[in-house]
């Protein structure tokens, strides 16, 4: 049975699962990119471009993680179910703890 079909069989049985295959060529992505992000570490660029693309391939190996080894790709409400409150939480974060400071030294400077 080829790797489709079986799949395809899953998908029919009401549980839809990734094949062994895949699963190796998502690793393998994983590792280029962490491979990557240590190259990006030791160049030489300004500090903005470099947090900018790490952050950037961070977020895409988190989507990969989440998606595949956490099997949330075949389970689009439990995807939604972890994206929006930890958005929700990471704003509330920002709010509470970067907005006070940054009204402080707003004041600061004015003096």
């Amino acid at each position: 049975m080829s790797a489709r079909e079986e799949v395809l069989e899953h998908h029919v049985e009401g549980h839809v699962a990734g094949t062994t295959r895949l699963f190796l060529w998502v690793w393998v992505a994983l590792l280029f990119m962490t491979g990557l992000e240590t190259l990006l570490a030791y160049e030489d660029m300004t500090l903005l471009i470099m947090l900018t693309l790490l952050m950037g391939i961070s977020v895409i190996k988190t989507g990969f993680i989440m998606s595949y080894f956490m099997h949330l790709r075949f389970e689009r409400m439990g995807l939604f179910l972890m994206i929006v409150p930890a958005v929700v939480f990471i704003i509330c974060m920002i709010l509470i703890f970067l907005y006070p400071d940054s009204i402080r030294l707003m004041h600061m400077q004015m003096r």
